[in-house]
């Protein structure tokens, strides 16, 4: 190995060294002349007394102990005192324990924090006295945080390394105001008076299960998690839910993508509960005789790339299907929890529509007294009522009790059923919508 120009190099294939500039090196390791790199200064914490240099000391500063050392060689040369001599002890009543590990800081090690404890500990006393480098340290830490009675360790860029949508979350907004600022000592605290530092309770969630939680941790690290079953799934998505995971959310609700080869579509099915606003779309696709005819599209936020024509899963039995003479005239009327998602379902598409807003959209006229009360408009036309209009087509396949049916087979009403899907319309579809939808109108 041979330096040249205050360059150290290596050669090819000695000992895989790589070429590094001396000078960089010693921007590393260079310790601010704040205090006297040579001299030793006595601190008491507690009841242990640690002799620390000037080096180490001046390495994270200004701080606590160096202004106090400062003043103190000030006053002895004002005094024309010998400094060794005239140098008192800075007595602190604070754990010596903790400050071990911050000693051990100064003098050049790399401290990482054990638990949350530790690390509360750690923060708290970094912070009283005023040391920046360490306190930029800890802001860069792994996120210490028990859950149930497992303590976890995050690391902070594992939620923008899994995907858009997992942040803000319950941890980077809760550490955010726990470390507001690198440089603020403690948020709505005033340094002045401030004889210790705040107790600070070690972070925690004790009413969520630490298995479900490993298991979130998992698949924001990119690896698959198997869903046992739906009480399983629900627990995820609950858990997702209170730690505002949305992008993986997203990935948990059930769903089932495919490819409509009748309409040369991709089609997304989903539960009527899983519906977000700002996934739905509408794409104009006009026919004959109606120029406002279209599909709804959805694409799950975060997650989809692209829209997709949307299958709506209503499932309960909240749904009542009336027929006319003939199962010619077909309507649908929802109740309790599934009326108001409608409802606001069919809001949202015509908002997208610019339908005005004081019309009940989409001829879902349920709770103001039927069409009569509404102006005509393109949400609200002879065709609108008081139920929602539905189109079977020859193609729809209807199952009753477990046996095929058709509005042929019988002249009474179709009972109240538990509909498979329920795909949202606007005023008219295309004349043959694939076999398995039923357009609503």
């Amino acid at each position: 190995m041979a330096s040249s120009g205050g360059e150290v190099h290596s050669r090819n294939g000695e000992h895989g060294v790589s070429s590094f500039s001396a000078s960089s090196h010693q921007r590393i390791v260079h310790i601010p002349n704040i205090l006297p790199h040579e001299r030793v200064f006595p601190i008491q914490i507690g009841s242990e007394l640690f002799k620390l240099s000037g080096a180490s000391i001046s390495s994270d500063a200004p701080s606590y102990f160096s202004q106090y050392f400062l003043c103190q060689l000030k006053q002895a040369s004002d005094a024309g005192q010998d400094p060794s001599t005239a140098i008192r002890t800075l007595y602190i009543d604070r754990d010596p324990v903790t400050f071990k590990d911050i000693s051990l800081h100064l003098q050049g090690y790399h401290v990482r924090p054990r638990d949350a404890t530790h690390l509360v500990r750690l923060f708290a006393d970094a912070q009283f006295y005023s040391l920046p480098k360490l306190i930029s340290q800890l802001y860069e830490e792994p996120i210490h945080i028990t859950i149930g009675s497992t303590p976890f360790q995050i690391p902070r860029d594992i939620f923008s390394l899994s995907g858009p949508g997992n942040t803000p979350n319950f941890f980077t907004l809760g550490f955010a105001i726990f470390f507001s600022n690198p440089e603020d000592l403690f948020p709505g605290l005033d340094r002045e008076g401030l004889i210790r530092p705040p107790s600070i309770v070690p972070p925690s969630v004790p009413n969520r299960s630490a298995e479900v939680f490993e298991e979130l941790m998992q698949m924001l690290r990119g690896y698959p998690v198997k869903i046992r079953d739906e009480t399983h799934r629900q627990e995820l998505l609950r858990d997702c839910r209170y730690f505002n995971f949305k992008g993986l959310e997203q990935k948990l609700i059930p769903h089932e993508r495919g490819f409509n080869q009748a309409r040369g579509r991709e089609e997304i099915v989903l539960r009527l509960r899983d519906i977000l606003k700002s996934g739905i779309s509408v794409v104009n696709e006009p026919v004959v005789g109606d120029p406002l005819a279209g599909w709804v599209n959805y694409a799950r936020p975060y997650v989809d790339d692209k829209p997709m024509e949307l299958v709506l899963e209503i499932g309960e039995e909240d749904t009542r299907l009336h027929f006319g003479p003939g199962g010619k005239e077909v309507r649908a009327e929802f109740f309790k929890d599934i009326k108001a998602r409608v409802a606001k379902l069919f809001e949202v598409v015509a908002t997208k529509l610019n339908l005005p807003s004081s019309t009940q959209p989409l001829g879902l006229l349920m709770a103001k007294g039927g069409r009569s009360s509404e102006p005509p408009t393109p949400g609200n036309t002879p065709l609108s009522e008081d139920l929602v209009r539905v189109i079977l087509d020859p193609e729809a396949s209807i199952t009753l009790d477990g046996q095929p049916w058709t509005p042929e087979d019988s002249i009474y009403p179709l009972p109240a059923t538990k509909p498979q899907s329920t795909p949202p319309a606007l005023p008219s579809y295309p004349p043959h919508p694939p076999p398995h939808q039923q357009a609503v109108r």
